[in-house]
């Protein structure tokens, strides 16, 4: 199964029909912004794209949109300490789009420094990926390619106010439930995944 998240709305890609969700028998192409206008109208929440080939629907839905992807990280310190900012009134992660040239790996160090204003960034491992849609004049499909980063250093962190940052801190695990209410579905997923929540 593929998850999308458009504002605080679901998206799914599967091989099956949902009882819980509105359900599309997917058959062409149109049927994604068809998928799109009902989350977007907010008379529905939750929507099932189905298919038995539900890889080669997948594939033609990130084709279909303009698609950009990004990279991020959940950043440890020694004390088991979690990195967050908090922008736009939400907790979130350092995270940003990767530029041109540029590997997953690299974008996400780099984004984590710009963003946090801290070095001796260490890449662990490979998360997953999040997928978010948005419109700008056209709906734009958002991957980003989460990784598990520690971090040895005594820096202060500090926020990049350019990028709408207002605060950057080191929260400790028994305060992530209550930060994850006021963060994104995406954000909270993959929280919730890392930490077996």
């Amino acid at each position: 199964m593929y998850k999308v998240f458009f504002n605080e709305s679901l998206l799914t890609f599967s091989n099956q029909s949902n009882p819980e969700a509105k359900n599309i028998l997917f058959h062409h192409e149109t049927q994604f912004d068809e998928a799109f206008h009902l989350l977007s109208s907010k008379s529905v929440g939750f929507v099932n794209v189905f298919s038995e080939n539900i890889d080669e629907v997948w594939t033609s839905f990130l084709k279909y949109y303009k698609h950009i992807q990004a990279a991020g990280g959940i950043v440890r310190n020694s004390q088991d300490d979690f990195l967050f900012i908090f922008r736009l009134g939400k907790w979130d992660l350092p995270k940003g789009k990767m530029e041109k040239g540029e590997s997953k790996e690299e974008a996400a160090i780099r984004e984590i420094e710009e963003e946090c204003s801290i070095t001796n960034l260490e890449l662990k491992r490979y998360l997953m990926p999040t997928f978010h849609i948005y419109y700008l004049r056209e709906y734009v499909i958002k991957e980003t390619f989460w990784f598990e980063v520690y971090y040895d250093g005594v820096e202060l962190p500090l926020p990049q106010t350019e990028e709408g940052i207002e605060t950057v801190e080191w929260k400790k695990e028994t305060e992530i439930p209550q930060l994850l209410e006021n963060s994104y579905p995406n954000i909270q997923l993959l929280m919730n995944n890392y930490l077996d929540l």
